[in-house]
């Protein structure tokens, strides 16, 4: 059991608070209702993070592959006859980083949008107040065509004023969302990139056409590792400013006086 103050520790004494929150501060009358709807978003963010650097290490290895496959692309030239053995490996090489990418990409959402929406409600508890959406569309907002460019930011720009620390008087310090800007900005031109050169890519069929798509896709595996490093920033900023705010106690949860 985590502790009812902050939900980042353990619970060791008899009100459910960790012994840190329990010498700091005094249990509040109305606090430990609302910290006991808390839950710890670290193991989460932990796994969130894992994944995308898996994500990073498939990136890589297309990006490999991808080099392998221009370059016997690039040796055709214009020539009329050609052993076809060495380009056909490097398409089999290819294709199977692009299958593992295939793999790894639903599972880190799938697991991206659990700790979302752990956070989400999280930040309900801390401010109420901030959300201009209700904590289901931390989920649904992803699978709203056109909408989910800007319906998830959305969403994460509550989430981000409200796990915010606040001062000892109650009012609320500002924490730059550049994190968070940046990764969105980053992840919708990549998603954006790739779509367009994944078509680019299903049209080439003249060796030099090839070699030009794969290009475009190498360049869009690169913008992913970028995008996916900006997820891992986001992911251990906006868990961090959850712990250290719940850290804060009750003081001012929507549910305190």
């Amino acid at each position: 059991m985590l502790c009812t103050d902050c939900g980042a520790r353990p619970a060791a004494s008899a009100d459910g608070r960790c012994p840190v929150c329990a010498a700091n501060r005094p249990a509040h009358p109305n606090g430990p209702t609302a910290l006991r709807d808390l839950r710890s978003p670290v193991g989460l963010g932990r796994a969130a993070v894992v994944l995308l650097a898996v994500v990073i290490a498939t990136d890589v290895v297309a990006l490999a592959a991808g080099l392998n496959v221009r370059g016997e692309f690039a040796a055709l030239g214009g020539a009329a006859t050609y052993d076809a053995d060495p380009v056909t490996r490097a398409e089999a090489v290819y294709g199977i980083a692009g299958g593992l990418q295939g793999l790894v990409m639903p599972a880190t959402g799938v697991v991206f949008i659990i700790w979302f929406h752990r956070l989400r409600l999280n930040a309900e508890v801390f401010d109420a107040g901030l959300h201009p959406m209700r904590p289901g569309w931390a989920i649904g907002a992803w699978f709203v065509p056109v909408a989910n460019i800007w319906l998830p930011r959305r969403v994460a720009g509550g989430i981000w004023e409200a796990s915010a620390q606040h001062y000892g008087d109650g009012g609320r310090r500002t924490v730059s969302k550049a994190p968070l800007n940046l990764w969105w900005a980053v992840y919708i031109g990549s998603a954006a990139f790739s779509w367009v050169v994944s078509k680019n890519y299903e049209r080439a069929v003249l060796p030099g056409e090839l070699t030009d798509a794969v290009t475009l896709v190498m360049s869009a595996d690169a913008l992913d590792i970028v995008a996916a490093v900006l997820a891992i920033v986001f992911v251990r900023e906006l868990t961090r400013m959850q712990c250290e705010r719940a850290a804060l106690g009750p003081h001012p949860l929507s549910a305190a006086p």
